[in-house]
């Protein structure tokens, strides 16, 4: 189904599904011993999707999955998930060992079944916010203290749509805005129309100290991204799973995110998709014409909006 503006969606369905099929990347790569996130299984588990419980689980061989040669499929997204955990995972480590300024504020937007509130080992002092439609909220939240989990760090819920005012909300959660941030926008840019987008680099902007960091994935739009994205997931729905890949993103031109953070007072450091892979040891993807994802990046930035201003 096309997106529009005003869409809905829970963790089983439309863009909310990606949540659910994120985690169960990240649960195959932790059980092939890649990252360590044992939450993941147990979310994916929780949220029933039979397909990517499978998958999570390792009931499912890429064989069963993936069509021969394609250029996207199961492996190549657990792949290419193994290497931006361990990306986003280290940006965090950094971002808490930093003393000048010290960053105690971390926001995870639209976190989904991301469980680092839980799994890495944070600073003393830390508060996690973590923002995302209500029931994605609950979900996660119950499911893990079902497990008698407890968190590493201070964890406040944000339950808000990022199409709503979620600056104001995050505010009234504790957010401090003259204390620096370290900001992750993972596997979120490209499901934003263009201009929410913009809005929403210009939000953090503008909720950001002098020191803030931000780590997103960068998505580079291709005419042909979404038909490669429904054709090499064909067997996927062969097994169950009735969601089309390649209709869950906006089309159309839309600004590159470093460089629209650089002309607000970002410095940003850019991390080809392929590079990242290469760098952890795991399959390259392929760069012909219409392969999906093939020109993504990974973007760092630090805020220096003092400098920025001197200009």
């Amino acid at each position: 189904m096309t997106r529009t503006d005003n869409d809905s969606w829970d963790l089983a369905t439309s863009v909310g599904a990606t949540a659910t099929m994120v985690a169960a990347g990240r649960a195959r790569a932790t059980r092939d011993a890649l990252i360590d996130d044992r939450f993941a299984e147990p979310l994916v588990r929780a949220v029933g999707v039979d397909f990517f419980t499978r998958w999570a689980n390792g009931e499912l061989d890429s064989v069963d999955v993936d069509e021969p040669g394609a250029p996207w499929g199961m492996q190549r997204m657990t792949d290419m998930l193994a290497a931006r955990t361990r990306y986003i995972d280290a940006f965090f480590a950094e971002a808490g060992a930093q003393q000048d300024p010290a960053i105690r504020q971390v926001v995870i937007l639209a976190s989904g079944l991301d469980a680092r509130a839980y799994r890495l080992p944070w600073a003393a002092g830390t508060t996690v916010f973590e923002i995302d439609q209500p029931q994605v909220i609950e979900f996660k939240t119950t499911t893990i203290a079902d497990l008698g989990a407890e968190p590493t760090a201070e964890v406040r819920a944000v339950p808000i749509d990022l199409r709503h005012d979620w600056p104001s909300a995050l505010r009234e959660a504790g957010f401090d805005t003259g204390r620096p941030a370290a900001w992750a926008a993972e596997g979120l840019l490209g499901f934003l129309p263009p201009e929410a987008q913009d809005r929403l680099l210009d939000d953090i902007t503008a909720l950001s100290a002098d020191g803030s960091r931000l780590v997103a994935e960068v998505f580079i739009n291709s005419g042909d991204n979404g038909e490669a994205l429904n054709a090499a997931s064909q067997k996927w729905r062969d097994n169950g799973l009735d969601i089309a890949l390649g209709d869950l993103g906006f089309p159309g031109a839309r600004n590159d995110a470093a460089t629209y953070l650089e002309r607000h007072g970002w410095r940003t450091v850019r991390t080809p998709l392929n590079q990242l892979l290469a760098d952890n040891g795991l399959p390259l993807q392929r760069t012909d014409p219409g392969a999906p994802f093939a020109q993504n990046y990974y973007c760092t930035g630090v805020l220096h909006k003092a400098m920025h201003t001197a200009r």
